[in-house]
């Protein structure tokens, strides 16, 4: 953690959130021997496609997309543990890495973050919570409706673990992201408070959620205001909306919170839709040029990118918010 405040930055200025982690790698085309690097050669099933994991492996590449994040004008970027909890890790038979993997995650974002923070436009890290791949609402069975697949205490467990990791590596602030059940959120949430308790130490929390579909409601079927306010008992440092939308397609919805929220918002949407092949065609400047609407909204204090975006759509992103009056 830094010396800097996120609260008092964003007083001043509209901060810019990095973008798309997956996409990225996605460049260097690892194999799955780059995956599993050389401590891992012999791991007993494949490690290809576990992108948290190389932060074991391949750290060098990952702290060099957090530097060409930064680079193009990013105030703050996410650790590479989107799924680096027990249950994410599960599919891998890696879950005894699981607090390495948000203890190096958030130390190589934090050593990036220290390389381009200047007393005028410090950077921050925020610890990447992910959903998890199970949801303690939903039957994941058809046929059984009440069948659950994980626990809510088991999913604070899990969390807690990612938590103390990410806070040891030096995160500024947790995000819990991309929240499709508001009672994995919640237990996110709780996870939280019980390190923070057990530390002595509280930082910042942006909560993210994802609408599915454009009715406005999470898988889980609440809308956009009713999950404003199941969240809205913690004291935030944001409420917003990532993934599944454009900016284009998200815009309303972060109007419509942004009525309703006594926080500030945020909000990082994809490059677009994807097309047929599951790629994003947006381009850098389409993207930008859709942020103009949010920028209206007096609350929106973060913007940036989600699934399809690169350094090139943040660093346009970032140049449109500049041109804006804050």
């Amino acid at each position: 953690m830094n010396k800097y405040d996120i609260r008092e930055e964003l007083k001043k200025r509209r901060l810019i959130l990095d973008g798309a982690m997956g996409t990225m790698i996605q460049q260097y085309n690892f194999t799955e021997e780059d995956f599993r690097g050389d401590r891992f050669k012999d791991w007993k099933q494949p490690l290809k496609g576990n992108n948290d994991f190389l932060i074991i492996t391949q750290p060098e590449a990952i702290k060099e997309i957090h530097r060409k994040y930064f680079d193009a004008g990013a105030d703050i970027a996410e650790t590479n543990t989107f799924s680096s909890t027990t249950i994410g890790q599960a599919d891998y038979g890696t879950e005894e890495f699981v607090y390495e993997l948000n203890l190096k995650g958030a130390q190589l974002a934090r050593e990036a973050a220290d390389e381009f923070t200047t007393s005028d436009k410090p950077r921050f890290v925020a610890g990447s919570i992910g959903p998890t791949n199970r949801t303690a609402s939903l039957s994941p069975d058809v046929n059984d409706p009440g069948k659950r697949n994980v626990t809510y205490d088991e999913l604070v467990e899990a969390y807690c673990e990612q938590v103390r990791g990410l806070m040891d590596g030096g995160s500024d602030l947790l995000l819990i992201e991309t929240i499709f059940d508001t009672l994995n959120a919640k237990a996110a949430m709780f996870a939280c408070e019980t390190v923070f308790e057990e530390k002595g130490v509280k930082l910042p929390l942006m909560i993210s959620g994802t609408l599915t579909d454009s009715s406005g409601r999470t898988l889980s079927g609440q809308t956009a205001e009713a999950f404003l306010i199941s969240v809205s008992h913690m004291d935030l440092l944001s409420i917003g909306l990532n993934c599944a939308f454009g900016a284009k397609d998200m815009e309303p919805h972060i109007h419509e919170l942004a009525k309703k929220s006594e926080f500030m918002i945020s909000a990082h949407p994809n490059a677009g839709l994807p097309n047929a092949f599951g790629e994003y065609d947006e381009s850098p400047e389409e993207m930008a040029s859709q942020i103009t609407g949010f920028l209206k909204e007096s609350k929106l204090g973060i913007i940036g990118g989600c699934c399809g975006t690169t350094p090139e759509h943040i660093r346009a992103i970032a140049e449109k918010v500049n041109e804006e009056v804050y």
